[in-house]
């Protein structure tokens, strides 16, 4: 009977805690807000003339929500220079969508990031300084109204799909063609992440990407390479370009790292011209610099930078830099 009793006391200690184990892991909706803000100092020397500006180039405020293990929404307002018009600043609608998430699947739903460059946005991992050479020279919009999939095939290879507008989010649905991507990331190896992705868009002429990356990553190390081609950009007929990207980061200790990226952008001669069509574009791009992080979520980078057009007409810039980035 003793040991009867003692079965049973050990077996009601054992389902206690297990419930008590279990209610403590059940999922609470939780929320956070957003603030990213990307800021500069700038002095630019060019025909020998001299100009500096302060600036603060991006604000990104926003919230992001899980309502349960599998559901997650995201809505994200970017306030930056347009470029065009009279305005200093506009406040663009950057991501409003929603995720559900399940074991290898992902899938999304909205304003969505785009897949074109995000890998090698975060492997170059210095947007607030300059963009990843896709997104800097006009190869696709960082964000766009659509849907896109992800899956893990398996742990070393990634897959993903995508349907969007075309036109980015500062020009929501100005047409209707779509744009289709598909892309692969592969990590054969560890430190080492290749990626191909292809999109195409347009009816009668078709606008078609290629972007390849290949990188090796270690704590200290990053070492990355890049080649894109644009075939019939903006669904003009011939109007190709194309370009390469080379960038490395070195980190000497947990606050520092040092950084440097050549970009060499160019493009296709249509018929009967003598030059590329986009020549005042085309040319080298060389970045080189010191991030500090003093505390978290405060990043001060001051590089220098040297652009070379390839138009002889036109002069050398040499750009002096203090970047700052802010995250809260």
């Amino acid at each position: 009977m003793k040991k009867l009793v003692l079965f049973f006391s050990i077996l009601s200690i054992n389902l206690t805690s297990g419930f008590s184990q279990e209610s403590t892991t059940t999922f609470e909706p939780n929320g956070k807000p957003l603030a990213l803000i990307f800021s500069n100092f700038h002095t630019t020397f060019t025909d020998n003339e001299t100009f500096s500006q302060f600036q603060i180039r991006r604000a990104y405020l926003g919230y992001e929500y899980n309502f349960n293990k599998n559901w997650y929404a995201k809505l994200v307002l970017d306030v930056g220079n347009p470029g065009v018009g009279k305005f200093q600043a506009v406040a663009f609608l950057k991501n409003a969508y929603f995720t559900y998430k399940k074991s290898k699947l992902s899938a999304s739903f909205g304003m969505i990031s785009t897949t074109q460059f995000k890998v090698s946005e975060k492997i170059w991992g210095y947007r607030y300084i300059l963009k990843s050479f896709q997104d800097a020279y006009g190869f696709n919009a960082s964000a766009d109204l659509g849907v896109k999939i992800d899956y893990k095939i398996a742990d070393f290879i990634s897959a993903d799909f995508a349907i969007t507008n075309g036109e980015g989010y500062k020009r929501v649905e100005a047409d209707s063609v779509l744009r289709y991507a598909i892309g692969t990331t592969i990590k054969p190896i560890k430190r080492i992440t290749a990626r191909v992705f292809v999109d195409v868009m347009g009816n009668e002429t078709k606008q078609q990407s290629l972007a390849t990356f290949l990188a090796y990553t270690n704590k200290k190390l990053v070492v990355a390479a890049e080649y894109n081609y644009q075939y019939n950009f903006r669904m003009i007929e011939d109007k190709n370009t194309y370009g390469i990207s080379f960038f490395s980061s070195f980190k000497p200790s947990d606050k520092i790292k040092i950084f440097a990226r050549y970009d060499k952008l160019n493009s296709s001669v249509l018929d009967g011209e003598n030059n590329p069509w986009q020549l005042d574009a085309n040319g080298q791009y060389i970045i080189a610099g010191i991030e500090y992080s003093p505390i978290e979520g405060v990043k001060l980078a001051p590089n220098f930078r040297n652009w070379s057009p390839d138009d002889e007409t036109r002069s050398n810039r040499i750009d002096l830099f203090l970047n700052c980035q802010l995250k809260f």
